[in-house]
């Protein structure tokens, strides 16, 4: 069962706050992104291929990335039509946002660790410095989280849009007829908790493999 500590909550949010921004903002431009490059020519009046939180924070899904550190933004909407190959489209569409959230995890990993390696007593004396470093370690954490609970392929997820590239067709349609199904069960296991340990174990296990590579290559 999940356990909130409200005075943690809130002596961490100017973290948390700015690292739900950031990595929301980040997923939902990918994804944007990368269906204009695959030919959705919408996206460029959608306003979705941006950075500015408005254009993407849902009120729900930031709730939840806050207080259970997974959550979503507000679904860019694709149009498939355009992509020469709709199955390859939606895929590659649907992967770019985990796939940046794990990128930006790594670079912020590096980030810290940087500062471990060049700056170690700042972390301890200098104001600036800590607040970096802290904001560094909650964005690889959110980041890490964000990817790895938007691979899980149940609708609406990207994973079950990824699953999609996969499927047949008629497999494919078969699974979204009770998508509201799904999304109202992904809820109700979130609020229960159930899904707290595999999910925090995973993304344990690839912010170990991020911050062992980088410790290996600055010679922590």
């Amino acid at each position: 069962m999940f356990h909130f500590n409200l005075q943690q909550f809130l002596s961490d949010l100017i973290y948390i706050l700015p690292a739900v921004v950031i990595s929301l903002s980040v997923h939902e431009a990918a994804h944007a992104f990368v269906s204009y490059k695959m030919g959705d020519i919408t996206q460029n009046s959608a306003g979705r291929m941006t950075l500015n939180p408005l254009k993407h924070l849902d009120p729900f899904g930031t709730i939840c990335l806050l207080f259970f550190g997974f959550g979503w933004a507000k679904p860019v909407q694709v149009n498939p039509y355009f992509y020469r190959n709709k199955k390859e489209g939606m895929m590659w569409t649907a992967l770019a946002g985990p796939f940046a959230n794990f990128i930006l995890a790594f670079l912020s990993i590096m980030g810290y660790c940087l500062i471990l390696r060049f700056y170690p007593q700042g972390v301890l004396s200098s104001t600036i410095i800590n607040y970096i470093f802290q904001m560094l370690v909650i964005l690889a954490q959110m980041n890490i989280g964000l990817a790895v609970f938007n691979l899980i392929p149940i609708p609406p997820l990207d994973g079950s849009k990824i699953l999609a590239g996969i499927l047949s067709e008629e497999n494919y349609f078969k699974l979204m007829r009770y998508e509201n199904y799904f999304m109202y069960l992904v809820f109700f296991l979130l609020a229960l908790g159930v899904l707290d340990g595999p999910l925090i174990h995973a993304r344990g296990i690839i912010m170990e493999a991020f911050t062992s590579f980088w410790t290996m290559l600055l010679g922590l």
